[in-house]
């Protein structure tokens, strides 16, 4: 794959945005929604599926947005390009109290994993599809963690994180235990799966669920202290209760 080469600037701190700088004929692509300005020379094209360099004519097109439609994002994503003749800039927003990670995937190993909502933009050419975990544990128990989003390529991808991001880099053999709603992305060389807490007292008074993440190195993870379906549960557990027209 040979990603368009695009600089960016990060603004902000814990409501971030990024800035990306694209050279004429160059292109971004974005979940729908994630824009939040753009120069006057940009153009926006709704495209199937990623816009990556895809082989099979329409049914590669197909079996690559269909992949994402699995994962629970739309079919369509957003192609911004610079039809100007000079530098233009698009900006994309993160969702919500956050931090927005920079992922270089040349320097990766090509590939990241991440959570399936975690995806905000990347250089046209990034490829972005599902990652089944080879684990039965994980298939069936995993939650959050059974479908996952990868995204491969040479270019630049940005992700978004709730909270604070803990980045650790795992040495062979190294493992540590994640809150299946804390892990945000990983290298593809990290070995995941999804374990049981046991203990009935763990399970039922332990207040951290059923199951978590174990995470075994070689290789790079991703950590976020705030995960938006906790938040989501705050917010609505502090609401209060609707009266009855009756």
């Amino acid at each position: 794959m040979n990603s368009h080469e695009i600089n960016y600037k990060l603004y902000g701190d814990d409501m971030q945005f990024v800035e990306i700088e694209l050279d004429p004929g160059e292109s971004t692509v974005a979940e729908a929604g994630a824009m939040m300005m753009m120069d006057q020379n940009i153009e926006m094209e709704t495209i199937f599926g990623d816009g990556s360099e895809q082989t099979g004519g329409f049914m590669g097109k197909l079996f690559g947005a269909g992949k994402r439609l699995i994962t629970g994002e739309s079919l369509f994503m957003t192609l911004f390009t610079n039809r100007g003749h000079g530098i233009q800039h698009v900006s994309f927003a993160s969702p919500y109290p956050g931090k927005i990670i920079p992922l270089d995937l040349s320097t990766l190993g090509h590939k990241i994993i991440c959570q399936k909502d975690a995806f905000l933009c990347a250089a046209k050419g990034v490829s972005i599809g599902m990652e089944f975990s080879k684990k039965i544990g994980a298939g069936f128990f995993g939650g959050e963690g059974f479908i996952l989003q990868k995204l491969e390529g040479d270019g630049l991808a940005f992700i978004h994180a709730g909270g604070t991001i803990a980045e650790r880099e795992l040495a062979p053999g190294e493992m540590i235990k994640v809150d299946t709603g804390c892990l945000v992305a990983m290298t593809s060389d990290v070995d995941y799966n999804i374990e049981f807490v046991g203990g009935v007292k763990n399970s039922l008074f332990g207040g951290e669920g059923f199951f978590f993440a174990t995470l075994r190195g070689p290789g790079k993870v991703w950590i976020q202290s705030l995960p938006f379906s906790k938040l989501a549960d705050k917010v609505i557990a502090a609401m209060p209760p609707q009266r009855s027209n009756n």
